[in-house]
């Protein structure tokens, strides 16, 4: 018989975090509303997801996509236990949600910081699909700071500021833990954007200003501008100039929003806003909150070699 080998490192970071984790991610059933709902045809059906435990007192974070149009359900834990939630709030930009339950929940999770992470830093995605007692799967930050389009429900979208991992995610995983090497949790995973590709909602400061708002007040007003962004390097004379290498790319206007009809394109490099440098989706982020709702926002961008002032007037995200 071969002598056993113990675990090597990376085992032994991926089992230290599934130990740590597993038991805090809930299953999550939430009954939809529809037309029927209380049973036959066209009733609203059931949406499937996971959600974290972040505090001593019952809440729970996990996607407004998972919540939808719901105000309650039920959590179901690794350890058999179940316990019914309310939705406390969801902010369809961000994709995230807060739940409340009413039943006694694990210890919660620690929340840590993704403004630190690095491309090529090991994470690891543990989600509670179908109630399955816990799903893990590990990989790589590939891209931060990434601005992509979701078309959920048919209503145009845009979740900024995500995480990009090739951790193997599936549909019941979203609302799940995103977490470091040490088991904080750094994004919540949010959708299955393709083979191989797996998108998570950052845990930061603005995400934990959203996540207060929310525990407060039920909802986050947020400003929209309609566009999609991706980091992008400055001309060398222009980084001299502004002190700072990067800006952010246009990828896509959304059609009739505030960006469009500012007259921004797709190609155009932002440079400010608000009289603020962006050089990250999250930049542009901390400015679309309520007080950008309806005021006049100079933006600077490079066009064809040339700097170009435009005036947009960010609109308020309403709901579909």
């Amino acid at each position: 018989m071969p002598e056993q080998q113990p675990l090597d490192s990376y085992s032994q970071i991926v089992t230290g975090v599934a130990a740590e984790l597993t038991r805090k991610v809930a299953s999550l059933r939430v009954p939809q509303p529809g037309p029927g709902s209380r049973g036959g045809p066209g009733r609203g059906g059931e949406s499937l997801g996971s959600g974290v435990v972040f505090t001593g007192d019952g809440f729970l974070l996990t996607n407004a996509h998972v919540v939808g149009g719901a105000t309650s359900g039920t959590a179901a834990f690794a350890d058999g236990s179940t316990t019914p939630f309310r939705v406390v709030g969801a902010d369809p930009l961000s994709d995230l949600a807060v739940l409340r339950a009413s039943g006694a929940t694990p210890p919660p999770a620690e929340l840590g910081e993704a403004d630190e992470l690095v491309v090529g830093q090991l994470v690891v995605a543990v989600g509670n699909p179908l109630g399955l007692a816990g799903s893990v799967t590990a990989g790589v930050v590939s891209a931060l700071g990434r601005s992509l389009p979701t078309r959920s429900a048919g209503a145009g979208r845009l979740i900024e500021d995500v995480i990009q991992t090739d951790a193997a995610l599936n549909p019941g995983n979203s609302g799940g833990a995103l977490a470091d090497s040490h088991a904080r949790v750094v994004g919540i995973n949010t959708a299955v954007a393709g083979v191989g590709l797996g998108l998570a909602v950052p845990v930061n400061a603005t995400t934990r200003g959203i996540i207060s708002a929310l525990m407060r007040h039920g909802k986050v007003r947020r400003a929209y501008l309609g566009l999609v962004s991706v980091p992008a390097p400055l001309p060398a004379m222009l980084a001299g100039r502004v002190g700072r290498p990067t800006g952010l790319r246009v990828a896509e206007v959304v059609p009739g929003a505030p960006a469009d009809r500012a007259g921004l394109r797709a190609g155009d490099l932002l440079v400010s806003a608000g009289g603020h440098p962006v050089s990250a989706a999250q930049d542009l982020q901390r400015l679309m909150f309520a007080e950008a709702i309806g005021q006049p926002m100079a933006i600077t961008v490079m066009r064809n070699g040339a700097l170009v002032d435009v005036i947009a007037e960010p609109s308020e995200l309403v709901s579909a």
